[in-house]
């Protein structure tokens, strides 16, 4: 009996301790400021594994869809930046070669410096599409290429990336 009255006493006291805990304002800041203006891009599905295989004679797009993360509404674009990564690959496959990034109407999209931008409209939370074309290269074998999410800092915003999903494959055969 004393043992029981004695657990009762302590999930007494820790409900009433739990209880008297202050609770989130919902009217009240949702973050620190500095952060009111960083947002994250990542590949989907969320992992760093995706290879996409296709024929060298493929007439459809690739997509490589890209999640944009943001809580706001703002009075600018943000951009997520994309680049390509050969390092440790074998036979990489070259962009203007083997394939191109497009437009969803195949226009070919040019990159400055070999960095490549998604632009996410008023900064809105969004799904967007990175398109690759295949060009039919005549160049014999397998060739791969990585294509990166990186940071993207401006003064008015930054676009960071997941570390889990910053990474996809194309594999031309």
């Amino acid at each position: 009996m004393k043992k029981s009255n004695i657990v009762l006493s302590i999930i007494a006291f820790i409900s009433l301790a739990l209880a008297a805990c202050e609770k989130d304002d919902p009217t009240g800041p949702v973050g620190l400021p500095e952060y009111e203006n960083y947002y994250y891009a990542g590949f989907l599905p969320w992992n760093n594994t995706g290879t996409e295989s296709v024929f060298r004679t493929q007439t459809t797009l690739v997509k490589f869809p890209v999640q944009f993360h943001s809580a706001y509404v703002r009075n600018y674009d943000a951009e997520a930046k994309y680049t390509l990564v050969a390092t440790g690959l074998p036979n990489p496959a070259v962009v203007g070669q083997d394939f191109n990034f497009v437009d969803k109407s195949g226009n070919i999209i040019q990159g400055n410096n070999g960095v490549y931008t998604l632009k996410f409209p008023q900064a809105k939370a969004l799904i967007d599409t990175i398109y690759v074309k295949v060009l039919n290269s005549s160049i014999a074998g397998t060739r791969k290429i990585e294509i990166n999410i990186i940071k993207n800092e401006t003064s008015d915003y930054t676009v960071g990336n997941f570390s889990q999903a910053f990474k996809r494959f194309l594999e031309v055969k």
